[in-house]
């Protein structure tokens, strides 16, 4: 039963994306994302776990292939050392979005600074470290795939890349948390 639904409702998506002549032209967007998360390295010595998080994104296209994006995210790992890491705050940058071949569909590429910290939860949720904010870099690639009346699908991928110095009891660590995420999206053209 369960694969009848998975097949027409791949069935509708493609016969919605083959049917669309263009996409919305409009200059604004509002993007929706979110996904599973994967730290590169260990931070400060402990192994985190796979995490979550999503972020929520304002676009401006200042060119036809060319747009300004800027928003805010989140993403949290639980580690091996019975912490939580918390990564918060801003995210702007620039997109390249360019159509593949003559379909609807379309690939885009961004690079981005963050303006993010870094919070430290123990057990009971309680706050115990927090880095301030600092900057990060961030890079994403993925498609847009048209569903109609200015909506798509953004799937892709991205890499975070942040070092923060947290302060404790008069001892300073580096933190360096790198991750790669694959998310999925929800836009919104006007």
């Amino acid at each position: 039963m369960k694969t009848k639904v998975w097949a027409i409702m791949a069935l509708a998506t493609m016969v919605s994306i083959s049917s669309m002549a263009q996409e919305n032209s409009g200059r604004f967007g509002i993007e929706l994302t979110g996904g599973a998360s994967f730290a590169t390295q260990k931070l400060d010595g402990a192994s985190l776990n796979t995490g979550a998080g999503f972020e929520g994104l304002l676009h401006y296209r200042v060119l036809p292939h060319t747009g300004l994006y800027a928003g805010w995210g989140w993403n949290r790992f639980a580690a091996d050392n019975n912490l939580d890491y918390e990564e918060t705050g801003y995210i702007m940058g620039l997109q390249f979005k360019h159509p593949i071949g003559s379909s609807a569909i379309s690939y885009y590429l961004r690079a981005g600074a963050l303006y993010n910290h870094i919070e430290i939860e123990n057990d009971k949720g309680n706050i115990i470290g927090d880095t301030g904010h600092g900057w990060g870099w961030q890079a994403a690639a993925g498609v847009g795939l048209p569903l109609g009346s200015g909506w798509s699908l953004t799937p892709g991928v991205k890499f975070n890349s942040l070092s923060r110095e947290l302060d404790q009891d008069g001892v300073t660590t580096d933190l360096n948390l790198n991750y790669l995420s694959a998310r999925l999206g929800v836009m919104k053209v006007f």
